[in-house]
C-alpha cells in the first residue's frame, strides 16, 4: 500500500474516533445551513517553485457526486488530497459540515477521515495478505466491529457489486475489474458520507471501467454519499452530476471553463 492508502486504512485510537465523532456531530447545524457538504475556499498549494492551487474553490452536497477533470499535472489530485485533508493547504479553508478542516491536527484529520470519508484509487490498493472478503472489511474492523459482523457486512456489499465469488482470494487472484470492485465495496463498507475517486477506472479496460463506475455511482447514490470524482476521461466524468475543471491550479465549472 502507498502512504496515502495506509493512512486511509490506518486503526483509530479510541479518543481520536471519539474527538472526531464530537466533532462532526457538533457541526451537522452549520453544514445543512450553508448547503455544502463539503467546501474549499481560496486552496494554494505550492511544491517548490510548481503551484499545484492558485486560489481553488469547491462545494459538494449530501448525495451529490462531481466530477473533477484537467489535463495531468493540473492539480486535480492535490485538489482531492485537500479536501480530504490527506495533504494540508498553504493557505484557504476547507470545510466539513461546518468545521474547517485546516484548524484540525493531524489525529483529528485522520480520525474523521476513518470515520466519515472512503477512499477508491487507482489501482485499488488492496491489501495483498488479505482476502478480498478481509480487504472490504477492513474499515468495519478499524471502526472496531467484530469480525462476524464486518465480514457479514462486507459480504453483502461483495454481492451489490458482483464480486461475491471472489470473496476467499486474494488480490494477486483476481482480475483488475474485479479487485476494483472490491476496492469500491471496502470505500462504501463503513458508510461513508463522501467517496473520494481519484481516477478510479485508470487501470481498467473500457468495458470493466464502465460497470466498476455504474456500480460505483448506484451504491453511492443508494447511500446518499457524495462523491469527488477525479478523472481525465468525459465517458466517466459522464456518470456525474456536475463536472468542474482544474486547470493551472483554478477549479471552475465546466461551462465557465469552455
Amino acid at each position: 500500500m502507498t502512504s496515502t492508502a495506509s493512512e486511509a486504512s490506518t486503526a483509530s485510537t479510541g479518543a481520536d474516533g471519539a474527538a472526531a465523532s464530537t466533532a462532526t456531530a457538533a457541526a451537522d447545524g452549520a453544514g445543512a445551513a450553508s448547503g455544502s457538504l463539503l467546501s474549499a475556499r481560496a486552496l494554494y498549494k505550492t511544491y517548490g517553485s510548481t503551484a499545484a492551487l492558485d486560489g481553488a474553490d469547491f462545494d459538494i452536497r449530501s448525495g451529490e457526486i462531481v466530477a473533477v477533470m484537467g489535463p495531468s499535472g493540473s492539480g486535480k489530485s492535490t485538489l482531492l488530497h485537500c479536501l480530504a485533508g490527506i495533504v494540508q493547504a498553504d493557505s484557504g479553508t476547507v470545510t466539513y459540515r461546518g468545521q474547517d478542516l485546516t484548524s484540525m491536527n493531524d489525529a483529528a484529520r485522520s480520525a474523521l477521515r476513518r470515520s466519515d470519508f472512503g477512499f477508491v484509487f487507482q489501482f485499488g490498493q488492496l491489501v495483498p495478505e488479505l482476502t478480498c472478503l478481509e480487504n472490504a472489511g477492513l474499515p468495519l474492523r478499524l471502526a472496531g466491529f467484530g469480525r462476524k459482523e464486518a465480514e457479514s457486512r462486507a459480504a453483502a456489499w461483495l454481492e451489490r457489486l458482483e464480486v461475491e465469488d471472489v470473496r476467499r482470494k486474494r488480490p494477486g487472484e483476481v482480475s483488475g475489474g474485479q479487485g476494483q470492485r472490491v476496492a469500491v465495496a471496502r470505500a462504501l463498507a463503513a458508510g461513508p458520507r463522501v467517496l473520494f475517486a481519484d481516477e478510479p477506472t485508470g487501470a481498467l479496460d473500457s468495458l470493466n471501467g464502465e460497470r466498476v463506475m455504474q456500480l460505483l455511482t448506484e451504491a453511492a447514490r443508494e447511500s446518499e454519499a457524495a462523491v469527488v470524482l477525479v478523472t481525465h476521461e468525459s465517458r466517466v466524468a459522464a456518470y456525474s452530476d456536475r463536472e468542474i475543471v482544474v486547470r493551472d491550479g483554478r477549479a471552475r465549472s465546466m461551462a465557465g471553463a469552455l
